[in-house]
């Protein structure tokens, strides 16, 4: 199985899933003597919130684990973090999710990325032109964020490591405009795939929105059915904000996927699974580094099995 999560060396990131694994002990030892396993299905909910799987998913976790050991089916640990295991996959869509890139018919795709600045979007865009690369893929960079001139400079430079052909505008140009021209340049060329960057002020802003609605739109005009694929860039770092920035973002435009960034560790990493129940959009790809191999496409299962047996 690859390594999806890079191992935190802080104590207390690794002791959290340990903790799992002593309160599945206990309840092993107490279903052994006949007994209930109340009190440490409630220190088990308190493990699942603290790493930010949020209230409504750790209960319903917890009630999953605790209908099976009413059952007579939970009687030995394995069984306890198979259980919860299993269910953590559920709630990261392993029985329903398709977590593949969906491609147009007809060529070139075109991929939206959205997500605050800080999010790690321009570094997930450089990953992906050269994931498309690695993939025989003539791809397209458009730099639609123009409010930053760094940021089109940034883009570009990813475009270069990465082999995939440029489009940007000057700084303060529309960013319709740009995705617009971004497409044309993709269709012109032949490029299989047009990947275009937004901007990312503050989530809390409505005239991001309304751009992010404008761009939507101008794209769909230039090629009816587009964007094939919009993906929400969110920081996992941030914890439940991550939650409230989806929703606001799905508020705006229909995401397609989702895109963790910042992935390190175990502490926190139930807040992948509260996002993608937030807005019930399946995850695309983990990002957990700033190297162009740092990108996972996302499975469910393993990454379940990482964040459980630790």
């Amino acid at each position: 199985m690859p390594r999806i999560l890079k191992r935190a060396t802080d104590v207390q990131s690794r002791s959290l899933w340990q903790r799992v694994k002593d309160i599945a002990m206990l309840d092993v030892t107490t279903l052994a003597r006949g007994g209930t396993i109340q009190g440490s299905l409630e220190k088990l909910e308190e493990v699942l919130i603290e790493a930010d799987f949020g209230v409504a998913t750790s209960m319903r976790l917890v009630e999953d684990v605790e209908r099976q050991a009413r059952r007579g089916e939970i009687k030995t640990q394995e069984q306890f973090l198979a259980s919860l295991e299993e269910g953590v996959a559920r709630s990261l869509g392993a029985d329903s999710d398709d977590s593949s890139l969906v491609f147009a018919a007809e060529k070139p795709t075109v991929i939206l990325v959205i997500g605050v600045n800080g999010a790690g979007k321009t570094t997930f865009i450089g990953k992906l032109a050269a994931l498309m690369a690695a993939r025989g893929k003539k791809t397209l960079v458009g730099a639609a964020d123009t409010f930053r001139a760094g940021a089109i400079d940034q883009l570009k430079r990813w475009a270069e490591r990465s082999g995939a052909d440029f489009v940007g505008g000057a700084a303060g140009s529309d960013p319709a405009s740009v995705a617009f021209n971004s497409i044309d340049a993709a269709v012109t060329r032949g490029s299989d795939v047009v990947i275009i960057d937004t901007a990312g002020r503050l989530h809390t802003s409505s005239n991001l929105m309304d751009e992010l609605r404008k761009i939507h739109r101008v794209i769909a005009r230039r090629i009816p059915g587009a964007p094939h694929e919009t993906l929400l860039v969110l920081d996992a770092t941030i914890g439940q904000n991550a939650v409230v920035q989806a929703r606001t973002f799905a508020d705006a435009v229909p995401i397609t996927g989702l895109v963790m960034t910042k992935v390190d560790g175990t502490a926190k990493g139930g807040i992948v699974v509260a996002v993608r129940e937030a807005i019930n959009v399946p995850v695309k790809f983990i990002g957990t580094g700033e190297t162009m191999a740092d990108l996972e496409p996302f499975n469910a299962v393993a990454f379940a099995a990482e964040l459980v047996e630790g």
